[in-house]
């Protein structure tokens, strides 16, 4: 029987877990802080626990819209109190319910959790304290940490990463995110809705320089619209506590005042004292492991996984990563990670969801395609429920009409982008999806809405 050890139980560790154990392996998964990793007990559920909470209060106070009388209302607007311990609690235990429930699947189906710190002694020896635990395959899936920069150092009460975020007692009165990336932005849309008073810093032109354009101003127009201060082409240089607050000073010479700061600046992989270098896996730049399409390292029998790769910071390319590692290390038939078919989203409010090939692939003459942007404002489910922002995107192949990629922004994108994710998977056209029955009224009515005006634009 092959011995698999699996170092980090977060989604690229449980998943693979999972896959080596239902094709008969001895699996073992060392784990440091918890199974389902940061993802589940400090970033992706808490964040999107949060989110939740704050597009509710957004539906609270644009209430009256609807025809729904709100009687508290200070300005002539609904009044929202946010009982920040209240949702912080909750966000925990949600998150370590969840991390419960997944160490109970994988021990449910035989798969041996040890907690401690692991390291490699050699390509088939991981050290836990003094025991060695003996393998044929191992995987490292050990996630990455919020990156800090040394003149804005995080202390947990004023100056802040988003994992100490739920041990606030108040909401923060003025809040500054530095960094205007995913992350940022969500933190930023949320606390907004929350009710803070919300500073985003942005280094570029716009919000999410890395995110379609269009979507991207969207977003930016609807931030601004709702109160929040955006402060475009400039970086923080410093950090520093005050008496009551926080102090920030901008590269423009700019200083900004507020009661707590979030950084949001990238991550940092948790490669350090793993003994990769020793065992002979290569590093590459910011320390991510180097892994090629089906997840192999520089050394045959060892893998790595999610985001100590630094390959697509997302849990879902993660857990696929390492479910592709164990396909390929048993013997199983796997297509490689093709991250041309990954799907993500920014859980803001609205949301942005995209997949595939981009409307800037088209324009810079990268790919030969063509695309359409249908706004939501006109979808009769959306002026139902007073969705102004937001828009559909289709991206085809110029002359099969076969579906490239797409993007969505509005309520609930990250649901809707899965038609566009299977059409760009299973390489379908327009034509399909303009021939596929949608539920009138519906968002989703856009996407074949979409697809029947690039099919109509087909050459004849």
């Amino acid at each position: 029987m092959t011995k698999v050890v699996i170092i980090g139980g977060g989604p690229g560790g449980y998943e693979a877990a999972l896959v080596a154990a239902q094709l008969g392996a001895n699996v073992t998964v060392v784990d440091r802080d918890g199974i389902g990793g940061a993802c589940v007990l400090t970033d992706c559920v808490p964040s999107k626990s949060l989110i939740a909470t704050s597009t509710r209060t957004t539906y609270v106070r644009e209430s009256e819209t609807l025809g729904i009388q709100v009687d508290d209302q200070i300005d002539g607007k609904s009044s929202v109190h946010v009982d920040l311990t209240a949702v912080n609690t909750r966000i925990k235990l949600l998150a370590q319910a969840q991390s419960d429930d997944t160490r109970a699947r994988l021990v449910k189906e035989g798969i041996e959790v040890v907690n401690g710190e692991a390291r490699l002694v050699d390509p088939h020896i991981v050290a836990v304290g003094d025991t060695r635990i003996h393998a044929d395959v191992i995987l490292i899936a050990t996630g990455a940490h919020p990156r800090e920069l040394p003149s804005a150092r995080p202390d947990g009460e004023r100056i802040l990463t988003w994992r100490q975020l739920y041990d606030l007692d108040e909401l923060p009165e003025k809040l500054i995110v530095v960094g205007s990336g995913v992350t940022g932005a969500e933190f930023a849309s949320a606390y907004q809705s929350l009710g803070s008073n919300v500073t985003l810093v942005s280094s570029r032109e716009h919000v999410m320089p890395t995110q379609d354009v269009d979507a991207a101003r969207v977003l930016q127009e609807v931030f601004l619209r709702r109160g929040m201060t955006v402060l475009n082409l400039t970086r923080a240089e410093s950090v520093v506590r005050t008496d009551d607050g926080v102090l920030v000073t901008l590269s423009d010479g700019r200083t900004v005042e507020g009661s707590h700061c979030l950084m949001t600046v990238g991550m940092i992989p948790n490669t350090d004292g793993l003994g990769l270098e020793e065992a002979g896996v290569r590093l590459g730049q910011g320390g991510f492991v180097e892994v090629d399409r089906v997840s192999r390292t520089t050394v045959p029998g060892v893998y790595a996984a999610g985001d100590c790769t630094g390959v697509n910071m997302l849990a879902s390319v993660a857990a696929m990563q390492g479910r592709i590692a164990m396909w390929h290390a048993l013997g199983e038939a796997v297509s490689p990670l093709k991250l041309s078919t990954v799907a993500s989203t920014v859980f803001t409010h609205p949301e942005l969801a995209a997949v595939g090939a981009s409307e800037d692939d088209v324009r810079s003459g990268r790919i030969d395609g063509r695309s359409v942007t249908l706004p939501l404002n006109t979808n009769p489910r959306a002026k139902m429920n007073e969705v102004k922002d937001g828009f559909v995107k289709l991206i085809c192949r110029q002359h099969t009409g076969i579906v490239l990629g797409g993007v969505i922004v509005g309520p609930r994108a990250s649901e809707l982008i899965l038609a566009v994710s299977v059409a760009v998977q299973q390489r379908l056209t327009v034509d399909d999806l303009a021939h596929t029955f949608a539920v009138y009224p519906s968002l989703s009515g856009s996407v074949t809405e979409a697809a029947r005006s690039l099919m109509l634009a087909s050459p004849e």
